[in-house]
């Protein structure tokens, strides 16, 4: 699967959701794209799904008709959300193209 992490998550997460294929916004000179764009300019390079902490994205968004997979972090600090990168990686083998789902991350 063909990965995009948002700007918004840390970048320790890519090399730990290995054997995907994972490339960050920000080695992609795609940091300052927002939203819609960002989206459609993930489509137009192949990508299946965009990681991100923007909790806001489904309301901001018309998700319809979309061919990426969009999950949702519920954290986005990295010494927060390392404890539940196994649960991201399950989370992974869950997606289907065009889907939406926020990942929860209860308080430890």
């Amino acid at each position: 699967m063909k990965i995009l992490l948002d700007h918004n998550l840390p970048r320790y997460l890519k090399p730990l959701l290995t054997p995907h294929h994972v490339y960050t916004a920000r080695e992609l000179g795609w940091n300052e794209l927002k939203n819609g764009i960002l989206l459609a300019a993930a489509e137009e390079a192949g990508f299946d799904l965009l990681l991100t902490a923007d909790k806001n994205m489904s309301y901001q968004q018309n998700l319809s008709g979309r061919r990426i997979a969009i999950r949702v972090l519920g954290l986005q600090q990295w010494p927060a959300l390392r404890p539940y990168v196994p649960l991201v990686v399950r989370a992974l083998e869950e997606v289907t193209p065009g889907s939406f789902a926020e990942i929860d991350m209860p308080p430890q």
